[in-house]
């Protein structure tokens, strides 16, 4: 069968969304959907079971409700129904008082700038909205989203003069997040620096009686907003962690949901051929032998989009990098994710991608629209717009050339919808291929035990704080002494050297550096 047979053949297509999924270049076998038929109607049972309710995350024994927040008539009863329902009306009522001036900065003015501070799913989905759709925000919208001080730092500098009508949201679920933490803690000091009462310009997005709406609470902050435990942070941007700030912005927020929603209809069908979800993680088990054994390559042609390849890195790597399968075998179980945007990837990787190693598949995201307006001819009979598909175009076939496979995903315009869309078919892909390689999606292991190395890390090094005197000491005697790995210590020792705790004169080699106050 010729390309254009199977891509004509093979294309589906939701018209009423404008919406497309091309896998004519993914060469699926012969047969592969009949093949799979036991793996995929599993799938379909499980992600029924999830939406019905069923616990989802053992060691925490929740659920998992992100389908529900795009429409809280799925939730398995009233109370949860509530929980989505009423903060989506509590948060709609406070940015519209923000906006209109009943509730202001403390000088009395109008708010024109918002500080997000959060990590991980709590920063990213935020800020992929503002990057992909926010051209037209209320507010200028800045980030802390790590735990870096010159980083927080910058921030303040852009900021400049607009902190007294900044208005702050700290998101974190439990409040003990430590970089979120500590992102809050410096934008208190910067503001009180400037002589501004913190808390009267910032809300919380949080769990109820958590360490940070306990804070809240007892600072005194504008208001706060639940987050629920049945909630993820890699899922969570059509919660009140990402709607909060859109609405602050002014974005469409319901636009956006009714995106995700539509998605989910579509997705929700048990006819493989109908669903682009299904197909989407089955062309990824096809790809990468049901192990991961090819990387995920995300490309979206749009500058508004720069941020989708970093958003499902998070979604994808933290859902399926998974050590052990539901039966307690060791699996080992990913997809890597990387990837910018075209065209710059013609300047940069897609050289690798086409004649070096091969082990990769690539997500082509088209928009079709160039751009609202009338297009000027940067040569004759040509636009940008026209350049940026032919560099689609081109180097789609370039890869496919050289064996490279690649799904293309289509949609008119970059839109509150669209978007909404878009997400909403990953978190569902993702569900069914969890499903397909018999893992959990949704619990992370691996983040909490990194949590914990760093928690160790930083006990240790108040102890090798505590340890320093006039006298210069090597990491090996401050380790004797306090019976701990020499090597741990010698980073805590060099950490505090360059940043004003700790003095070092180095010998021969790091065995042989001295450290004192």
């Amino acid at each position: 069968m010729s390309n254009w047979n199977s891509y004509s053949s093979s294309l589906l297509r939701y018209s009423d969304l404008g919406f497309s999924l091309d896998l004519s270049l993914m060469e699926l076998p012969s047969g592969f959907y009949a093949n799979m038929d036991g793996k995929i109607q599993k799938a379909f049972k499980d992600i029924e079971a999830l939406e019905a309710g069923e616990i989802a995350n053992p060691d925490e024994e929740r659920m998992v409700g992100h389908y529900w927040l795009r429409n809280a008539d799925l939730a398995p009863n009233e109370e949860i129904k509530a929980q989505i329902t009423e903060p989506l009306a509590q948060l709609k009522d406070f940015a519209a008082k923000v906006h209109s001036g009943e509730i202001t900065a403390p000088n009395g003015s109008l708010f024109n700038t918002l500080l997000i501070v959060g990590i991980g799913g709590s920063a990213l989905g935020p800020q992929l909205v503002t990057e992909a759709i926010g051209k037209d925000s209320k507010l200028d919208t800045f980030y802390f989203d790590n735990t870096d001080p010159q980083g927080a730092d910058n921030v303040i500098e852009k900021i400049g003069d607009q902190l007294a009508t900044t208005i702050v949201v700290v998101i974190s679920k439990s409040g003990g997040t430590a970089e979120t933490r500590n992102g809050m803690l410096e934008a208190k000091a910067a503001f009180e620096s400037k002589g501004l009462n913190f808390a009267k310009q910032t809300c919380a997005v949080t769990g109820e009686g958590s360490k940070l709406y306990n804070y809240a609470t007892e600072q005194g902050f504008l208001t706060t907003f639940p987050m629920e435990d049945w909630v993820g942070g890699r899922t969570s941007v059509m919660s009140t962690v990402g709607l909060v700030p859109m609405a602050l912005q002014g974005l469409d927020i319901d636009q956006f949901l009714a995106g995700a929603a539509a998605m989910d209809e579509k997705t929700r069908v048990q006819e493989v051929t109908a669903n682009a979800g299904m197909q989407l993680a089955l062309a990824w088990y096809n790809e990468g032998n049901g192990k991961g054994e090819k990387d995920m390559v995300v490309l979206p042609y749009k500058d508004s989009l720069v941020l989708f390849s970093k958003y499902l890195q998070q979604l994808v790597m933290e859902s399926l990098g998974k050590e052990l399968d539901l039966d307690g075998n060791t699996v080992n179980q990913g997809i890597a994710v990387y990837g910018n945007k075209g065209s710059t990837d013609q300047h940069a990787y897609v050289q690798q991608l086409r004649d070096g190693v091969h082990n990769f598949f690539t997500t082509f995201i088209e928009v079709r629209q160039g751009r609202a307006g009338k297009s000027i001819e940067v040569e004759e009979g040509a636009t940008s717009s026209d350049f940026l598909q032919g560099f689609l175009r081109g180097t789609r076939k370039a890869l496919f050339q050289s064996g490279r496979r690649s799904v293309t995903l289509s949609i008119e315009e970059v839109t509150p919808f669209n978007l909404g869309m878009l997400i909403g078919l990953f978190e569902r892909a993702v569900s069914y291929y969890a499903s397909l390689v018999n893992i959990n999606a949704y619990h992370q292991p691996g983040v909490e035990a990194g949590k914990k190395a760093a928690a160790a890390f930083l006990d240790l090094l108040k102890e090798v704080r505590g340890s320093l005197c006039d006298k210069g000491q090597t990491a090996d005697e401050i380790s004797g002494t306090l019976g701990t790995d020499a090597e741990d210590v010698y980073h805590c020792l060099t950490h505090l050297a360059s940043n004003g705790g700790a003095k070092i004169e180095q010998g021969a080699s790091p065995a042989e550096d001295s450290f004192s106050l």
